[in-house]
């Protein structure tokens, strides 16, 4: 089935995305016993504590990841850091194997981002997971790591607590809380990660350009985290040219997410103000569907019919906000590859550990020129980067057909095993 029809199918149907009774959680041990109203709360005025300090956690049962692995598994809700500097509060979800790990030193740990989710907070991966809402696709992809004896520390990403708006595609924002919930999953009570554990990284789509932001930001930002290896596919690595391609096509709730996002995190920008009726519509509409609810409502949508003065992509990277920064000096920002260089060569972000990056041969939805060129960008930078693009899949069926490779590639790294790259 072409994903075109199968997005379809499911934007139109509506009923793959429906909210269900949630499960009952496991009895939770002493100090890890949050209900999900305080998992989720709105964060205080002053977030207080460390980057990766546990705040609440709430045993569950991840209803969400098929093949019924064996496991204990936690909503958590810790600190972490937003593009600015400022602390902020992120949830996520925690699985560790109940098998023993076998094959010397700590068990490892994959921190996870998930694919296009959603940009309200009820499309929460941590809530999808635990069956409060069925909307997402990548439970399998957990169940191989699980199966593997890996543990899982999965970030929701930034923007999920109550009356948040999800800060989509924003770099550091997603970085931060994919490396912080590997730091918080070794905090919870009757939890067995050690701080020595191996760590490796993943994420597909949004996920991949988050996998590759927590690659960047590693050295600098958690240094005391093991980082073995990263794995990050179907990446958007350059949102200019990724926009241009979904504006006014089949995908555009893509874009959508992505500007009500970037107003999330940089509110002090020109938006709001910018929009007729049908733009503050939209922005409504952003945050009260989930993936395939923005498909359809955005069906075709093209960003010059959402503001009064018609403004196209470009005349709104033009726009300046305070201190004469503009919008595309902020998208700019959010591109990979850029200022980076392997471990001691002073670049801005050193990766000391090799990175695995791939993509589907029918890829639809990212423009190839972006994909290939971010593992261009890596490889010119001397990253040690291992890329696969032969994948006869398009855009979602690659997360699945790839999934076998990124955990054998992971599972390489954790054996302590070389690779060499192929650049």
């Amino acid at each position: 089935m072409r994903l075109r029809s199968l997005f379809t199918a499911a934007a139109l149907g509506a009923a793959l995305a429906v909210p269900v009774t949630a499960p009952h959680a496991l009895a939770a041990p002493p100090g890890c016993g949050a209900g999900d109203a305080e998992i989720y709360a709105a964060p205080p005025a002053a977030v207080t504590g460390d980057p990766g300090d546990l705040l609440a956690c709430r045993p569950v049962k991840l209803t969400n990841i098929p093949g019924d692995v064996p496991m204990k598994a936690w909503k958590v809700r810790y600190v972490s850091t937003d593009a600015k500097g400022a602390k902020n509060v992120v949830t996520g979800t925690i699985a560790i194997p109940d098998a023993d790990w076998t094959k010397g030193g700590s068990r490892p740990t994959v921190a996870f981002n998930p694919g296009t989710l959603g940009s309200g907070p009820q499309c929460a991966f941590s809530k999808q997971l635990a069956g409060q809402y069925v909307d997402m696709y990548e439970g399998a992809n957990l169940t191989l790591f699980l199966k593997a004896g890996f543990a899982v520390a999965a970030t929701d990403g930034v923007g999920y607590l109550d009356g948040q708006v999800h800060t989509y595609m924003i770099g550091a924002n997603a970085g931060h809380a994919l490396l912080d919930v590997v730091r918080a999953s070794r905090q919870i009570p009757g939890g067995t990660l050690a701080a020595d554990g191996e760590v490796g990284i993943s994420g597909y789509s949004e996920g991949g350009a988050a996998a590759l932001w927590g690659a960047q930001l590693a050295a600098s930002y958690a240094p005391e985290l093991d980082v073995v290896g990263a794995a990050a596919g179907g990446v958007p690595g350059d949102l200019k040219l990724t926009a241009e391609q979904l504006n006014g096509g089949f995908f555009a709730g893509f874009l959508a997410d992505a500007l009500v996002g970037l107003n999330a995190a940089y509110p002090e920008m020109p938006f709001t103000e910018l929009m007729n009726d049908q733009g503050a519509q939209a922005i409504k509409d952003v945050r009260a569907n989930c993936l395939f609810g923005t498909l359809a409502v955005f069906l075709g949508a093209r960003v010059e019919n959402f503001s009064k003065d018609k403004l196209s992509l470009e005349q709104l990277y033009a726009l300046t906000g305070p201190g004469g920064v503009t919008w595309g000096e902020i998208v700019d920002r959010q591109k990979l590859g850029v200022d980076i260089g392997p471990a001691s060569s002073g670049a801005k972000y050193e990766i000391g550990f090799p990175v695995f990056q791939y993509r589907g041969w029918l890829e639809e939805i990212i423009p190839h020129e972006t994909e290939d060129g971010t593992r261009q960008a890596y490889c010119a930078a001397g990253v040690n980067t291992t890329w696969k693009n032969t994948y006869p899949t398009e855009h979602l069926s690659t997360d699945w057909g790839a999934a076998g490779d990124v955990t054998n590639f992971l599972g390489d790294r954790f054996d302590g095993k070389p690779v060499q790259g192929d650049c």
